[in-house]
């Protein structure tokens, strides 16, 4: 957390402060749940824009993720 600290005094400005604090807790969050975090964040990233209801975003969450999905193929 003192990393953290230290880096985030180069934030630029309080909204940037809050957009790193906000990945950094995807990151941790992603984690904590045993997720790789660059899949979690892809997945997340990819999917959540298409989510039109609660349940899609429900089913986002780490704790609630099907893993299968951070499997899918990129499609190369």
């Amino acid at each position: 957390f003192a990393i953290g600290r230290k880096n985030w005094l180069f934030s630029g400005s309080p909204h940037g402060a809050t957009c790193s604090a906000t990945l950094y807790s995807l990151i941790e969050t992603a984690k904590a749940n045993n997720l790789e975090p660059y899949a979690y964040l892809r997945l997340l990233f990819t999917e959540l824009p298409r989510a039109t209801s609660e349940a899609e975003r429900k089913a986002l969450l780490p704790q609630y993720l099907d893993r299968v999905r951070l499997s899918v193929p990129t499609g190369k």
